[in-house]
């Protein structure tokens, strides 16, 4: 047996032992990001509630930020480990989520080249907005519609590597953990938690459903920042009060729990925004703050699941940085130009969906094993003291 915090493939020499099973978990959750957006072009999903996973990720990033650093800023003496300072730790996030920001950004780039360089509408877009469009990407800068270097026309934030929107936000939680919501007192940090739970509710039931945030369109930046703080302070929360529990066997259950979650199908009829907008906050305020929970508590793993575990949380979030770029070559490929593609599509291209998170899965390990983790190693070695 072996114990469920993982040790290989730190990037920093004082991290702490990672939950193996979140990191699995976070794995599981990026396969079904992928899924959802090979199946998105379609009148026909397997995963119509896929994009609920980002929301996952929020949470399980509020969690480890505050399991891995909350005992990190106390006075010199106060902690076991060595104090961290706000640069150090801006220089530790950026050192981990940067490399792949560049990397969506580029293969984004070439993707979009590849495809023909045009619009949803089939306007021919220059090279000189598709590399201003990259370079934004690299630097994390977003766009507002109707820009130039809104090269696909679709309104999003970052149109070369459209899911940089959850990361775009998940640096803002970032920022808004070391100046402001690391310093609350847990009763202040609960009451926030509820108050933005109140308004992630009021956004789902408001849109029909919690699939925003990805363009500054209809108020895309307000409920984006409500989708990204209330799980990202639910996580922090549950960090500060973890007590774990005797749980076995929680990876295959919590794994069936997300998937079941993500491939429930969307409801019809005239009561379908209201029904849909309430499973979706149902989910992100009480299902995934347990499977985080019930992901944190398990003591022991058998072999598989640590093999499994481990492949998974190495290669999510690779997977779901560059994935969606290849998701243009698939789009191009069978006519996808905003308007839904019938299902009876399908059976033309099937084979090229079935095929494509294969790559996909290939496309993100590669770039872990050879990019990201020696380039974050290097970047440790030099930076981080």
């Amino acid at each position: 047996m072996t114990t469920t915090k993982n040790i290989k493939n730190y990037t920093f020499p004082d991290s702490k032992p990672h939950y193996m099973i979140l990191d699995g978990l976070r794995g599981v959750a990026a396969l079904l990001v992928v899924l959802f957006h090979v199946f998105e072009c379609f009148d026909w999903s397997p995963a119509p509630h896929g994009y609920l996973a980002v929301d996952f990720f929020f949470v399980l990033s509020g969690f480890v930020i505050g399991y891995a650093y909350d005992d990190r800023w106390k006075p010199a003496g106060e902690t076991k480990r060595a104090r961290l300072t706000m640069g150090g730790f801006f220089i530790r996030r950026l050192i981990r989520l940067h490399p792949m920001v560049v990397a969506g950004a580029v293969l984004g780039a070439v993707c979009f080249l590849l495809q023909g360089s045009v619009r949803w509408d089939g306007t021919p877009v220059g090279i000189g907005w598709v590399m201003l469009a990259m370079l934004l990407g690299m630097f994390m800068l977003p766009l507002y519609p109707g820009a130039h270097a809104d090269v696909r026309g679709n309104g999003e934030l970052f149109p070369l590597n459209g899911p940089n929107w959850s990361l775009f936000f998940e640096y803002i939680g970032n920022v808004l953990y070391a100046l402001l919501l690391r310093r609350l007192p847990t009763r202040w940090l609960a009451m926030l938690t509820v108050v933005m739970a109140c308004m992630l509710t009021a956004v789902a039931l408001h849109d029909g459903y919690l699939g925003v945030g990805w363009s500054m369109a209809d108020g895309g930046l307000w409920t984006g920042m409500v989708r990204m703080l209330f799980p990202y302070s639910m996580g922090m929360l549950m960090a500060r009060e973890f007590r774990p529990c005797k749980v076995r066997h929680t990876f295959w259950l919590c794994s069936l729990v997300i998937v079941a979650v993500g491939c429930l199908p969307l409801l019809w009829g005239e009561m379908s925004p209201l029904a849909n907008g309430l499973y979706d906050a149902l989910c992100v305020i009480f299902v995934f703050p347990m499977l985080v929970w019930t992901g944190a508590s398990e003591l022991t793993t058998n072999a598989t699941t640590t093999r499994v575990s481990t492949f998974l949380g190495n290669l999510s979030y690779p997977l779901y940085a560059v994935h969606y770029p290849l998701m243009y070559l698939f789009y191009a490929h069978i006519g996808f130009h905003g308007d839904l593609v019938p299902i009876s599509k399908l059976a033309d291209v099937w084979h090229v969906a079935i095929a494509l998170p294969v790559a996909c899965i290939v496309l993100g390990w590669l770039f872990f094993r050879y990019y990201d983790l020696p380039l974050r190693r290097l970047l440790s070695k030099t930076y981080i003291k």
